[in-house]
């Protein structure tokens, strides 16, 4: 999980390079976007640059807990 406007380097050149580093084993890797940003087209660049969800804050915990658990293939997707 890694939120999209970080001090630095922002959320997609960090999925990216994480991406990149080793790509059989890093395009299994779960990631999630979590960010402010709502629009339509932010959440499909999120998910061009590589992260399977994206999150929009305020967060509802109990939906980013399903989410993760998702991710981690513990439960199906709804």
């Amino acid at each position: 999980m890694s939120d999209i406007a970080m001090p630095g380097e922002d959320g997609y050149a960090l999925i990216r390079k994480i991406r990149m580093r080793d790509a059989d084993h890093s395009r299994w890797l779960p990631a999630i976007a979590l960010t402010a940003y709502a629009r339509e087209e932010d959440r499909v660049r999120a998910l061009a640059a590589g992260y399977q969800r994206h999150v929009t804050k305020p967060v509802d915990p109990a939906a980013l807990a399903r989410t993760v658990a998702v991710l981690a293939g513990r439960v199906r997707a709804a």
